[in-house]
C-alpha cells in the first residue's frame, strides 16, 4: 500500500495508528540526531520525525532534500505543548517515522515554492510542473474543480442534459479567426476548431433535446488580452420553449447558489439596468458597480458659453459633455493627471479637463483648474452644485462624440477606482438588458 491517508488529513484521531504516507518534501530540518521532514501532498503538510532509532532509515532521511518524493510509514503521536503549531491543521500531531523509501530524488528547484516569493511568469511557465505545486495554484485548481462539479449538479437537477459536441468541424463566420487543422484524407481541405458550439446546440434543439449544457472548450485565433486567450472554457447552455426570463432566472440562481456554497457570499436579486442607462451613467455596457462613481451629464449647462471645446459638443445631438466626480481625488498629482490624459487618449479622447475642489465654501476661489476662466464663474459653480462637489474632490470632464466620451470616461472611472481602491464590495453582479439590435458607425 503506497498510502493509507493524505498528509494534510492526519489528525489527533489517528494518534497511535500506524499510517503510510506518500508525498513531496516541502522542508527538511536537521536538529542533530533528529531529522524533521515536512511531507506535502495535495491536502496539505504533516511533520515526519526520524531519529537514530530508525537505523538505516535515519541515514536515508539524512540524504533527503527538498522536493524528493517519499513513501513514509510511521506511528502518529501528539506533539509536545511547546512544539504545537496552531497555524497548521496537522499542527497538533507528528508522524514518528519507522520506514522510509525514496520514490524519486530531485535536483535543486529552479525557484522556491513559497507563495511569498515572487517569480517571473516566464520562469513559472517554463517549469510549469513546479509552479503547479505551489499552494496558490493547487488551491485554484481545486476550487475550479469544485465549481465545475456544482455547475454540473445544478444544471442536471434543473433538467439539462450534458452533451458533448464535436471539436473538429467546418469553418463558420464568427467573431474571430478560426484555428485550422489540415485534413489527411482530403488534400487542401481543413477542419476548424470551434469558437463556440453554436450550430451544434441549435441542431440539438431541432432534434428535441430541449435543455442542453456543456462545459465547452472553445478556440479563437486572436491577440492576447486580459480577458482573451486562444483556448478557453465556457458554460454553454441552450434551451427550447423558453423566454429570456427563464434563462436569466436559471443563470442567476446557479450563480447565487455557487457563491453561497463555495464562498459564503449571499446575493439578493441581481439589479437590472438597460443598456442605455448603463452607458449614460457608467460609460460601459458591463459597469463595475463596486466603484461608486458615475458620469453626470452637464450638456445643458454649457450650451451658451464661448468655449468651443465644450460648447460645440454641448450643441451637437451626437455628442456628450459629462463630468466624473472622484471623492478625495484632489490629492491626485499633476503627473498622474497627465498619465490619465494619455490613458483616455487610447479611447479617442482629445484631452482631459479637470477641476480640483479645495474649499467649496469659498466659491470660485476654492477651486483649482486652468479651464475655469473659459467656463465662467456661474457655469463652473452650477456644475459643482449639480455634482454635489465637496472639499477634496476632483472632477474630470469629457466632451466629444457620445461613444468616445462614454468609452473614455467609463474606462477612466474604472482606472481611478482601481488606483484609489474605491471598491465598496468584492462582488456586484447585475443584468444589463435591452441591448440595441444595431450600432451606428462613423459613416452613418
Amino acid at each position: 500500500m503506497d498510502r493509507s491517508t493524505y498528509c494534510g488529513l492526519v489528525r489527533s484521531s489517528h494518534i497511535d495508528e500506524e499510517i503510510t504516507l506518500s508525498g513531496w518534501v516541502d522542508r527538511r530540518r536537521d536538529h542533530g540526531g533528529v531529522i524533521f521532514l515536512d511531507l506535502r501532498d495535495r491536502e496539505g503538510i504533516v511533520q515526519v520525525v526520524f531519529d537514530s532509532d530508525a537505523g538505516e532509515f535515519f541515514d536515508l532521511a539524512d540524504s533527503v532534500r527538498s522536493e524528493y518524493v517519499l513513501k513514509v510509514t510511521g506511528k502518529v503521536r501528539s506533539r509536545s505543548d511547546a512544539t504545537v503549531n496552531k497555524n497548521m491543521p496537522t499542527g497538533e500531531i507528528e508522524v514518528y517515522g519507522t520506514i522510509l523509501e525514496i520514490l524519486n530524488s530531485a535536483q535543486t528547484p529552479p525557484f522556491q515554492l513559497d507563495d511569498h516569493v515572487t517569480v517571473g511568469e516566464d520562469v513559472r511557465l517554463k517549469y510549469r510542473y513546479m509552479d503547479l505545486r505551489r499552494t496558490e495554484m493547487q488551491n485554484s485548481l481545486r476550487f475550479r474543480s469544485k465549481i465545475t462539479s456544482s455547475i454540473r449538479n445544478y444544471l442536471v437537477d434543473d433538467g439539462f442534459l450534458d452533451i458533448e459536441t464535436p471539436i473538429m468541424t467546418r469553418a463558420t463566420p464568427e467573431g474571430a479567426r478560426d484555428y485550422l487543422i489540415p485534413s489527411r484524407t482530403h488534400a487542401g481541405q481543413f477542419f476548424a476548431m470551434p469558437q463556440s458550439p453554436q450550430l451544434f446546440k441549435q441542431m440539438l434543439m431541432v432534434a428535441g433535446f430541449d435543455r442542453y449544457y456543456q462545459i465547452a472548450k472553445c478556440f479563437r485565433d486572436e491577440d492576447l488580452r486580459a480577458d482573451r486567450q486562444p483556448e478557453f472554457t465556457q458554460i454553454d447552455i441552450e434551451a427550447s420553449f423558453v423566454d429570456e426570463e427563464d434563462i436569466m432566472s436559471t443563470t442567476e440562481t446557479m450563480i447565487t447558489q455557487i457563491f453561497a456554497e463555495h464562498m459564503g457570499v449571499k446575493f439578493q436579486s441581481f439589479p437590472r439596468m438597460t443598456y442605455a442607462e448603463a452607458m449614460d451613467r457608467f460609460g460601459s455596457d458591463k459597469p463595475d458597480l463596486r466603484i461608486p462613481l458615475e458620469l453626470v451629464e452637464i450638456k445643458d449647462l454649457l450650451k451658451d458659453i464661448e468655449f468651443k471645446v465644450f460648447a460645440g459638443p454641448a450643441n451637437d445631438p451626437a455628442c456628450r459633455v459629462t463630468a466624473l466626480k472622484v471623492p478625495g481625488g484632489s490629492e491626485i498629482s499633476r503627473r498622474q493627471i497627465d498619465d490619465y490624459t494619455k490613458f483616455v487618449s487610447i479611447y479617442g479622447a482629445k484631452g482631459l479637463a479637470w477641476i480640483k475642489v479645495n474649499a467649496i465654501e469659498d466659491g470660485i476661489a476654492g477651486l483649482q483648474s486652468p479651464i475655469i476662466k473659459f467656463l465662467g464663474n456661474d457655469v463652473t459653480l452650477g456644475i459643482m452644485e449639480r455634482l454635489g462637489a465637496k472639499n477634496g474632490d476632483i472632477v474630470f470632464f469629457g466632451a466629444d462624440k457620445s461613444a468616445v466620451v462614454s468609452e473614455a470616461l467609463g474606462a477612466l472611472r474604472c482606472k481611478v477606482g482601481e488606483d484609489l481602491n474605491l471598491y465598496t464590495s468584492e462582488w456586484a453582479p447585475m443584468w444589463v438588458i435591452d441591448f440595441p439590435m444595431f450600432e451606428a458607425t462613423d459613416n452613418d
